[in-house]
């Protein structure tokens, strides 16, 4: 068998994304052989004992993919900080599941968890630009040089530059105003910071669409498995062409 590599049989044994596992790779959590284990390096799964943690990658997981209504104030991450609830306390599943990208604490909306780890990294990784649907409640109605401005693309204070999006108004709260988001984007709290560097403020954000997945009447705090044809549907769009 053709040796792989380690963050990809860390993938599949569904411990995370890519990505997420590399950092396991970067921070010496990985062992091949009872040694620390580097980035780039290669295993052959069926004849390496590859551990994460000091524990051995079991068997391959059945895969399983979940829709979370996240509400605010729960951390995304699966490791609670101050005693905050964390997604793990809203899914009860047997398997170990992650989220597939983030939404910041006092974000809400769409999360999907999986431990499908090949998807998850053609899902996040920002050159395959899957779009992402927001509402935002904002301060006040923005302006229409202000809305051009963020269709255009921003310059965020840590010095990113934002790309095109779509942007429109949905309808008026008494002074706040329902803002429509469609991003290809995922920079963290870009939306927050796009809304700041126009004098915005943000009071809710709501992720109601991830690539093909749909938040539809799922209540918040609520969650549940994916139907196939949603599941094929993300698998499909997720396919590099």
């Amino acid at each position: 068998m053709p040796l792989i590599r380690l963050q990809k049989i860390l993938a599949q044994a569904g411990l995370g994304s890519r990505r997420a596992c590399e950092a396991y790779l970067l921070a010496g959590r990985v062992n091949v052989n009872g040694k620390v284990a580097e980035l780039g390096m290669k295993a052959d799964p069926a004849v390496d004992r590859i551990t994460l943690d000091g524990e051995p990658l079991g068997t391959k997981e059945s895969l399983i993919y979940i829709m979370l209504n996240k509400p605010p104030g729960v951390l995304s991450s699966l490791r609670s900080q101050g005693g905050l609830p964390t997604i793990l306390d809203l899914v009860a599943v047997n398997e170990r599941v992650f989220p597939v990208g983030r939404l910041d604490k006092n974000s809400e909306g769409l999360l999907l968890l999986t431990n499908d780890g090949e998807l998850a990294n053609l899902l996040t990784h920002p050159r395959f630009e899957h779009e992402k649907s927001y509402r935002l409640l904002l301060n006040r109605k923005p302006t229409p040089d202000e809305i051009e401005n963020w269709r255009g693309g921003l310059t965020l204070p840590d010095g990113f530059k934002t790309g095109p999006a779509q942007v429109w108004i949905e309808r008026s709260e008494g002074r706040k105003t329902w803002l429509g988001v469609i991003l290809k984007e995922g920079h963290k709290r870009q939306l927050r910071e796009s809304a700041r560097v126009l004098g915005l403020r943000v009071h809710r954000l709501i992720r109601i669409r991830f690539g093909t997945l749909e938040l539809a009447n799922l209540k918040p705090g609520a969650w549940r498995y994916l139907r196939p044809d949603e599941v094929q549907g993300l698998k499909a769009a997720a396919t590099p062409r």
